[in-house]
């Protein structure tokens, strides 16, 4: 099968029929013809403070528009939080949405932004709204809470929701979950140590719902993979002192994975050291929160394995990121961008747009910023992602993200 290559692109592979349409995009395009974007409505929570940066070309849907016949637009709806604790968090997905309309899409195509708010309330409003409005596919809401509350919705009109959330409780029946999910990290990287020859795995997690899905996670990579999992310590969140803990480890192990990133993870690791977990013998094991890079300037973490999407597509969309939005984005504003691009890329086929559950899980996937991606019949996603290594000076890929899912297997 014939390859799309390029620097930076999205593809669409339509596997049943052999055949490969591909996307191509130099984020430094100018003169495209571009979607629509709807203003968002705001929530019943505190409004926006600030407005978007920048809006795309083209005018905003009126209402008088939206009561002429259909046939020819693409209308998909954006659910964010634009409002409330985590707008900040919202408005740089809408950024990352907005990017790849001005890349991907055509005239027909209009999104349709709503503001969920921090609320479950909020999110299953939102919806209803867009699905009145006449939204054929929903991207987000953002928080598993809101694509629990704006599912039912969502499947009652049959309309696919392609949340941003990582919380596979909240997946199926025509919901996806689109965030780059704990296991497909932990296998990753956990698969990569046990290649090397590191198979006994010991675990200092957190006592909380993120610390069970990578515990629950090891244990399902440890069958596939060859490691062992040894000894499990969980510490309460806001715990102090972790030195029980860390003694309870004991010895005999060739790695300790550590689902933590930040200052917590900067305290651990020299911790670990200090009981005799020598990093120069015991390999420490991390997650995407370990894509830091500042990371590095903490001695104990150098050497340190963790997978994430690979990182140079990202350094282009964050320089085109700031030079658009004098600012810098955070990590998960891609999601915001290749979600929008998927939209756009079935919203455009020439045979009509296909928002189907066969079309969205397509045996060989999409590509897109973060690497290749195939939502799953169960509601969930699968990535190829990379391993990295903590360098002092920032962290460098050891082993590169695969091209296609035939190269992982799956």
């Amino acid at each position: 099968m014939a390859q799309c290559v390029s620097t930076f692109w999205f593809g669409w592979r339509a596997g049943s029929l052999g055949r490969i349409a591909c996307f191509v995009l130099f984020l430094g395009v100018a003169g495209c013809t571009t979607g629509k974007i709807e203003e968002p409505q705001p929530s019943q929570q505190e409004p926006v403070t600030e407005p978007p940066t920048q809006t795309l070309p083209g005018s905003p849907v009126t209402s008088e528009e939206l009561t002429e016949p259909t046939e020819d637009k693409v209308k998909v709806a954006l659910l964010l939080p634009l409002s409330g604790g985590s707008a900040k968090l919202g408005e740089a997905l809408l950024h990352g949405a907005e990017m790849a309309l001005f890349d991907i899409a055509d005239n027909r195509f209009t999104l349709l932004v709503k503001d969920t708010g921090d609320t479950p309330d909020g999110a299953r409003a939102a919806t209803e709204s867009a699905i009145t409005e006449g939204a054929r596919l929903i991207l987000g809401p953002l928080f598993g809470p809101q694509v629990s509350a704006a599912g039912p919705s969502a499947r009652t009109a049959g309309v696919p929701m392609v949340s941003f959330s990582t919380d596979l409780g909240v997946a199926g029946n025509g919901v996806w979950v689109m965030g780059i999910l704990p296991r497909i990290q932990v296998e990753r990287v956990v698969g990569y140590a046990a290649s090397q020859g590191l198979r006994r795995i010991a675990v200092l997690a957190p006592a909380n719902p993120y610390g069970d899905a990578v515990v629950n996670a090891l244990y399902e990579s440890a069958t596939k993979t060859g490691a062992a999992i040894g000894q499990i310590q969980r510490y309460a969140p806001d715990a102090a002192d972790l030195s029980p803990e860390v003694k309870a480890l004991g010895s005999g192990m060739d790695a300790v994975f550590l689902p933590e990133g930040g200052n917590r993870v900067r305290v651990l690791a020299p911790l670990l050291a200090y009981h005799d977990i020598d990093p120069a013998q015991v390999k420490l094991l991390g997650t995407a929160l370990w894509d830091d890079p500042t990371l590095g300037l903490e001695p104990t973490l150098v050497g340190g394995w963790f997978a994430a999407p690979d990182p140079g597509p990202w350094t282009d969309f964050s320089k085109r990121y700031r030079e658009l939005y004098v600012d810098a984005p955070p990590r998960l504003a891609t999601i915001g961008y290749d979600a929008t691009a998927l939209a756009a890329v079935l919203g455009r086929a020439a045979s009509g747009a296909d928002f189907s559950p066969a079309t969205l899980t397509q045996a060989n996937g999409y590509s897109g910023i973060d690497g290749i991606f195939r939502l799953t019949a169960d509601g969930g996603v699968q990535r190829g992602l990379a391993v990295l290594e903590v360098r002092r000076e920032g962290p460098v890929v050891i082993d590169p993200a695969p091209k296609s899912f035939e190269q992982i297997g799956f």
